[in-house]
């Protein structure tokens, strides 16, 4: 089936399933592979990307759900300045051991932070909670978190 999606601010034409989840038309598709697999049952959160805005678990999205949505990846994240704070603060707070979950957490801090821009740490454990973090990187994601929130002109 054709399907055409809006990635990272491009229409882009895949002929898929339409149950394929999204994850699997991001990566093995359309070539971008920032966004990981996981775990494929929404229990991990490394393959969240934002749809419309709103951090979404791209392993349990088909792709005929999107519809006419736009999703953004980590690939496109730098080009937001919410996001590109949140990358820079990541930077800064050392937040990366291992990484492989980073791409994941950094798309949903920076819906956090959209819809939060000043988040306490309660309201930082209560949105994070979804992304697993197997270093146990925590608390230099919740430093990173407010970091970002509090640079100047970006939130």
């Amino acid at each position: 089936m054709t399907i055409t999606v809006n990635v990272n601010g491009k229409d882009r034409t895949v002929d898929v399933d339409e149950d394929m989840p999204l994850l699997w038309v991001i990566r093995d598709v359309l070539g971008m592979t920032g966004t990981k697999f996981g775990c494929g049952a929404g229990m991990c959160g490394a393959c969240t990307v934002h749809i419309d805005g709103e951090a979404q678990f791209a392993c349990q999205t088909p792709i005929a759900a999107v519809g006419k949505a736009k999703v953004t990846t980590i690939e496109a994240l730098q080009d937001n300045p919410v996001g590109k704070a949140v990358q820079q603060a990541w930077i800064d707070a050392d937040v990366v051991q291992c990484g492989y979950c980073q791409p994941g957490q950094i798309m949903r801090a920076t819906a956090l932070l959209k819809a939060t821009p000043k988040p306490t740490d309660e309201q930082i454990d209560e949105v994070m909670y979804a992304n697993l973090c197997r270093c146990g990187c925590y608390p230099r994601i919740r430093a990173a978190i407010h970091r970002a929130a509090a640079a100047k002109g970006t939130v």
